[in-house]
């Protein structure tokens, strides 16, 4: 692609023309039980990505050797070893040494922001994030209305709070990763080993802070009748106050953004955060909002 690239600025060169850079390419990172490349659902983003912006270089991440072992991985292995994979590829992918703009779909999205915390290079320019969890989560998806089924759910959920934080169990399934415990703050900030790091929680990494900084825009979207996060607040950085689990703090009320833990505040600041809403269940948008308000704002 970018030696097409280069005898195209050099024809236009010749006829005393000057060349337009090529599009920046885009790199996705797909969410729990998908792949990279379903017909479906990545598959069609890319479609739509790539008719909107001819000439654009899209990869789609696979994490694994094919198909099947990407959505198992989805579900099962330990998520700094698969953000080590994917920085080490983009890193060796030449087509994206100027940089690149990023969207993560659903747990994809804290995934990317990761990499924009690690791995400065090659330079992450946008990060559009749909439905992220970028608090975590501590709820089932779906739990029904009835008191009876509900209080099962909550029941459920400490069953699954009390296993999260195991080591074995942290280290191999890949949601116990970034599950966040408001009602063990101490256990979440100790045991986390990702979502714990990568916000800052407990020890503070200057090196997240400023490469995330270096960000030119960092987009968030909420879906605004998700029944897959809980909280749904996450999706924009916001979550349960410590100790309990019912009053949500907005991520400017946050301790995070008030200490400025990464650097959100400053960013919010110059104007480089934006929040986008959508009414729909997690990852519903139709392709003429994700057009016209994702890829005509943020990445052409």
């Amino acid at each position: 692609m970018m030696v097409w690239w280069s005898v195209v600025a050099a024809l236009c060169v010749l006829g005393g023309v000057l060349p337009q850079d090529p599009p920046k390419p885009v790199v996705i990172w797909h969410g729990m039980g998908d792949t990279c490349c379903y017909s479906f659902s990545m598959g069609r983003i890319k479609k739509l990505v790539e008719e909107r912006i001819p000439g654009i270089y899209v990869r789609s991440l696979m994490i694994g050797s094919n198909i099947i072992a990407d959505e198992e991985n989805s579900y099962l292995g330990n998520v700094n070893e698969q953000v080590d994979e994917v920085c080490k590829n983009l890193a060796n992918d030449t087509e994206l040494q100027g940089g690149y703009h990023a969207m993560g779909f659903s747990q994809g999205g804290q995934f990317l922001r990761a990499v924009a915390e690690r791995c400065p290079n090659p330079p992450m320019k946008n990060l559009i994030t749909f439905g992220g969890q970028h608090q975590g989560v501590f709820g089932l998806p779906t739990c029904p209305e009835s008191p009876q089924q509900s209080r099962t759910c909550e029941y459920i959920r400490k069953v699954l709070n009390y296993g999260s934080y195991i080591h074995w169990i942290q280290n191999s399934l890949v949601q116990a990763q970034y599950w966040h415990d408001p009602l063990h703050d101490d256990d979440y900030r100790n045991k986390s080993i990702f979502l714990a790091d990568i916000n800052n929680e407990e020890v503070l990494n200057v090196d997240y802070r400023n490469n995330l900084k270096k960000l030119d825009n960092f987009v968030m979207v909420k879906f605004l009748a998700d029944t897959m996060v809980v909280p749904v607040e996450s999706e924009w950085f916001g979550f349960y106050t410590p100790g309990q689990d019912v009053q949500v703090l907005p991520l400017q009320q946050s301790q995070i953004y008030l200490e400025d833990r990464l650097g959100l505040k400053e960013m919010d600041e110059a104007g480089k955060l934006h929040f986008l809403t959508q009414d729909g269940n997690h990852l519903e948008f139709t392709d003429e909002w994700f057009l016209e308000e994702i890829v005509d704002k943020f990445v052409t």
